[in-house]
């Protein structure tokens, strides 16, 4: 509907129309500030402005009204334009919501260490970028979701390290002793008595065959991971590995020209000269690659393949490689302002207002699989897409496992299960349905269209601006009308029950959408004891 009225408006006023939506509904749908902007040009009151172009519209299929009020110029959607809307997007929902942005995009998230299993941390990041993901592709951009896999490294290193005393400890019942640093939990228990089947005895206690076992527990790992995200509806198109980069080292070496120089036995990165606090080690004295010799690599990689916009999703605690890295794009020669970072904050669980306890499996972290297994995917979903990524988050997992009100996931999906309830009791057939008009109608009635109708602007909001949590406090909204409505006025067996009842299908069109952007199933009914 907005880009409907922004062309039409754009058209009429030959310039492009910021356009409102007026706190107070009954000003009407949209408002307009242009008057304002117009002033200092026509040097004339923004209300006498206001008060000319409202009446140059006279009588408009799109309006109902256009009126003037204190400078504003406000439009009131006609019923027949809200009606045809809402029709073309019933005999085409899967076009509902749709829109033609060009554009290649390489969304880059998650991309944690294959060491461990994904943390609640790794799922925000996860969700985020997965959401964003789906909002983008609605729209038209070609869109490419990647994960880097830190796979080369003191990480590695480590885990094959720990791997083997974590063998020796617990499967050979050996005495061991403990570095300060190492990665431990159940899985390093499970995949040392894997790796024990696999390979023999010696590959648990022989020093030599440490980078061996490190590879194989990496990409046992990694395939962890992938089925961690893949029961959260989460996938990803391309996977990047950091240790096949480095055979790209030298010539990208070369590419960074003046921006590197040798200084301590060390080679340095000279990101100060692009907004960076220090000079950042990229090589060694030893000769080893820092992490951000592979995330300069990587970055290459990145702009050679030519995507028009590159968006990096990290977790907050890499907020200060973000100078460092966009310095090394600009030394490579790239347009360093295509490449976007997001990031994205930790999570506190609570437990019945209680500490959530950190999970044996992983040793010192709460699992993302240990709250999927509790909540359930789509709870998990919701809850880490209902608030702005950069800020902290917190959730009690008791709550989200409440059949009632008090439960987001459940309220919504509630929403939409009694449309079904009510559409089934109805002896009307679907075409009598859809061959009523949406003309007539209540003020609360006429208030639920115009909320039904206005997702395609909250999906182009939402990923224009990176904030995904638009989408659920729509949600939240438009249901909370839905059940008011439910209560407030009698649908079967009324003259309106025809219009009433496309109306909800209108409503349950943008509840189904919404959530699938979400990467969430409508319910069609609820069941107490389901998840």
């Amino acid at each position: 509907m907005k880009q409907r009225v922004s062309a039409l408006l754009k058209a009429q006023f030959e310039r492009e129309v910021v356009l409102e939506k007026p706190k107070d509904r009954s000003f009407g749908h949209y408002a307009t500030p242009i008057a304002f902007s117009l002033a200092k040009e026509l040097r004339k009151s923004p209300m006498v402005i206001a008060d000319e172009l409202a009446s140059s519209f006279g009588e408009h299929a799109m309006f109902s009204a256009v009126e003037a009020t204190k400078g504003y110029i406000n439009f009131r959607l006609s019923e027949a334009f809200m009606d045809e809307y809402a029709g073309w997007a019933l005999a085409n929902p899967e076009q509902f919501g749709h829109a033609d942005r060009e554009g290649k995009i390489l969304l880059e998230f998650v991309s944690a260490n294959p060491t461990g299993p994904l943390h609640i941390g790794h799922a925000r990041g996860a969700v985020y970028g997965d959401t964003l993901l789906r909002l983008g592709r609605r729209l038209g951009y070609d869109i490419t979701a990647e994960y880097y896999v830190n796979d080369a490294g003191n990480q590695i290193d480590l885990l094959g390290l720990s791997l083997q005393l974590e063998g020796q400890h617990s499967v050979l019942n050996m005495e061991v002793e403990w570095p300060e640093k190492y990665y431990r939990g159940e899985y390093m228990t499970i995949l040392a008595e894997e790796a024990l089947g696999a390979f023999g005895s010696d590959i648990l206690t022989n020093v030599d065959r440490q980078k061996e076992l490190a590879l194989w527990a990496k990409d046992k790992v990694m395939a962890l991971i992938v089925s961690d995200l893949g029961d959260a509806n989460i996938h990803f198109d391309t996977f990047v590995s950091e240790a096949s980069l480095y055979d790209d080292w030298d010539r990208v070496m070369k590419k960074l020209g003046e921006g590197v120089y040798e200084g301590e036995e060390k080679l340095w990165l000279r990101s100060t000269e692009h907004g960076d606090e220090k000079d950042r080690v990229v090589v060694r004295e030893d000769g080893r690659p820092t992490y951000l010799a592979g995330d300069i690599v990587y970055h290459n990689r990145k702009f050679e393949q030519g995507f028009d916009h590159y968006i990096n999703i990290w977790g907050a605690d890499h907020h200060g490689y973000i100078a460092r890295v966009k310095a090394a794009a600009r030394f490579l020669g790239y347009d360093a302002d295509k490449l976007e970072i997001l990031l994205s904050q930790m999570v506190s669980l609570l437990k019945d207002g209680e500490p959530y306890k950190m999970s044996k499996r992983a040793g010192n972290v709460i699992l993302m699989s240990d709250i999927v297994e509790e909540i359930g995917a789509d709870a998990l979903r919701f809850i880490f897409a209902s608030k702005k990524s950069d800020t902290a988050l917190e959730f009690d997992v008791e709550t989200l496992k409440k059949q009632d009100n008090s439960n987001p996931v459940y309220y919504i999906n509630y929403a939409h299960a009694r449309i079904q309830t009510i559409l089934s009791k109805s002896e009307l057939t679907e075409e009598q349905i859809m061959a009523a008009e949406l003309i007539g109608l209540n003020a609360d009635a006429d208030a639920l269209l115009f909320e039904a109708l206005l997702l395609p602007e909250v999906i182009e909001d939402a990923f224009a601006s990176r904030q995904v949590q638009k989408l659920p406090e729509y949600l939240k909204s438009l249901a909370a009308r839905l059940h008011k409505f439910y209560y407030d006025y009698r649908v079967l067996g009324t003259e309106e029950e025809a219009k009433l009842l496309k109306l909800f299908l209108m409503v349950a069109l943008s509840i189904r959408t919404g959530l699938s952007l979400m990467g969430i199933t409508a319910k069609d009914r609820m069941v107490a004891d389901e998840k």
